[in-house]
């Protein structure tokens, strides 16, 4: 069977964004890149500057860039595993479809 052209999609119609699209532009995503990124900046910052006295003695005797560095690529990967195991779904066009139960002005 051939899909003629009434059978085509037409432009302007409500149709649902892609899942993919849905995926690229998840929130989750981008806080994980940033914590991400950063994490890798101060990591390598921690691991050069390595044990500076002046630096050590600003914060108490401990690498702060490594640490935070650290805790936050952790961060990352949590927010990455996130995403994995819950991605977002769509509503269907039955759920958009349904009436609000919240009451009128709230």
């Amino acid at each position: 069977m051939s899909q003629g052209p009434e059978d085509a999609p037409k432009a302007g119609t409500d149709a649902p964004p892609s899942t993919t699209a849905s995926a690229l532009f998840d929130l989750r995503n981008v806080i994980a890149l940033l914590f991400g990124v950063y994490g890798i900046v101060l990591t390598i910052m921690g691991i050069v500057s390595g044990n500076d006295p002046a630096n050590m003695a600003k914060t108490g005797g401990s690498n702060l860039n490594l640490e935070t560095g650290i805790a936050m690529l952790i961060i990352g990967a949590l927010f990455v595993v996130w995403v994995r195991t819950r991605p977002l779904k769509l509503p269907t066009p039955e759920e958009m479809a349904e009436p609000d139960d919240r009451p009128a002005g709230h």
